[in-house]
């Protein structure tokens, strides 16, 4: 498969490049993390202005009815600028969620709602995603087990993450069935906007350390003119740019074989991250260790992201199961 972005998508990218690249999604990240949520939110909304919370939102609800491949191209975008928030939750789960829900009577006030930004969602849905990520904030907390039912903050729990901030949800509400489709397609949407976020934050992460690299002298010299790192900035290199293909195709793939294809995007994805996050490590030294450093965002997030929406044994369980028809 060849697989170009059109001009449009190409441009929405760049649009929400130079937005994040002209704001401090650093700072908000620590505030988020320390528990004001303000920069984080006003950083929402301007991100929201652009149609990002409105891609998956159907016409009808003020929406841009968008494709995957969309979602993709800003979560990527998201994840190298390491912005705070339940964005996988309300952008993509959740959407996808209400939308192929029929029977919920206030489910277009609600999307418009996240459209326009001003409605973050928070979603539990065991066993791959048992705590709602940032549920403080959220003004929808949905627990999915098969029925849908509105929750109550509960327990707090750490995350790897400071800025991803994990809490229990208590059942308030039961409000009805989930179709088994509409909860498969909700789930393997949020997975692959989490794969688009590890591949951005991969290439946040490989982009810093090779600037680094060039800067920091040893022994005279930039050490990014040793030969041996450059064989690990050129293996992270290549890592990263196998993961973008395998989760533009899997934006694309039809119904029989989406599952299969974001697990396979998943696992990629994790991979690189985690190898862009351990090279960039390395090679930063000991500052790299350093909270203050604000390459610890991206690691941690990194460590956070890798198992959430189901964790890498269990997608590549699934590839296997699909390919082998044993699943």
């Amino acid at each position: 498969m060849r697989f170009t972005l059109t001009d449009e998508q190409r441009d929405f990218g760049a649009s929400l490049e130079k937005l994040l690249s002209s704001e401090d999604p650093v700072a908000a990240a620590r505030a988020w993390a320390d528990g004001d949520t303000a920069p984080g939110i006003a950083l929402w909304r301007r991100i929201a202005d652009l149609g990002t919370t409105a891609l998956l939102v159907p016409e009808r609800a003020e929406g841009l009815d968008a494709s995957p491949v969309e979602l993709v191209v800003a979560f990527e975008q998201l994840g190298r600028y390491a912005v705070p928030g339940p964005w996988v939750e309300t952008v993509a789960y959740m959407t996808r969620l209400v939308e192929s829900t029929p029977e919920l009577g206030v489910r277009d006030e609600v999307l418009a709602a996240v459209a326009r930004g001003e409605e973050l969602v928070s979603v539990a849905a065991p066993p791959h995603t048992p705590y709602a990520l940032d549920a403080d904030v959220s003004r929808t907390m949905l627990v999915q087990d098969g029925h849908l039912h509105l929750a109550e903050v509960g327990t707090q729990h750490r995350s790897l993450d400071p800025a991803r901030r994990l809490f229990e949800l208590t059942s308030e509400r039961e409000l009805m069935p989930v179709p088994q489709e509409g909860l498969d397609e909700a789930f393997d949407l949020a997975v692959l906007a989490c794969s688009a976020q590890l591949l951005g934050l991969g290439e946040h992460l490989l982009a810093t350390t090779v600037d680094y690299v060039k800067q920091r002298n040893q022994f005279g010299r930039p050490v990014g003119s040793y030969q041996a790192l450059k064989h690990r900035l050129a293996d992270t290199r290549i890592a990263l740019d196998f993961v973008r293909p395998l989760v533009h195709g899997a934006a694309l793939a039809g119904t029989s074989t989406r599952s299969r294809d974001v697990s396979a995007a998943k696992v990629a994805a994790s991979d690189a991250a985690y190898l862009a996050a351990r090279t960039a490590l390395q090679l930063h030294g000991a500052i790299g260790y350093t909270a203050e450093y604000d390459l610890s965002l991206w690691i941690l997030k990194v460590r956070a992201l890798v198992p959430a929406w189901g964790t890498t044994a269990f997608h590549r369980d699934r590839v296997l199961r699909s390919v082998t028809g044993l699943g």
